[in-house]
């Protein structure tokens, strides 16, 4: 129920009505390119992204409960997010 897209968030891009995760990995406040994880509430993968240059990434979901996990080289971080049905969730991570 996730479909991803590369490159980066755009906000143009959003259509009303789609629930979207959204959001930037960084590293001592600077973007960090690397790859995001979309976990569902059990722990199951759904999908995984790469972020854009600027370290950001967007995931389309379904409403509920969510883990983001930020994968770069020498780190990783979860974050929960709350995706609300045609709404826009931002997560910022920090690895």
């Amino acid at each position: 129920m996730c479909g991803a897209k590369a490159g980066g968030p755009d906000a143009s891009t959003i259509k009303p009505g789609e629930t979207t995760i959204q959001g930037q990995l960084t590293r001592d406040g600077e973007p960090v390119t690397g790859y995001v994880r979309l976990l569902d509430s059990t722990g199951e993968f759904t999908a995984e992204v790469p972020t854009s240059a600027t370290g950001q990434f967007r995931f389309y979901a379904a409403e509920g409960t969510w883990t983001v996990r930020a994968l770069v080289p020498g780190g990783t971080a979860d974050r929960t997010v709350v995706a609300q049905q045609g709404g826009l969730a931002e997560v910022a991570i920090a690895v």
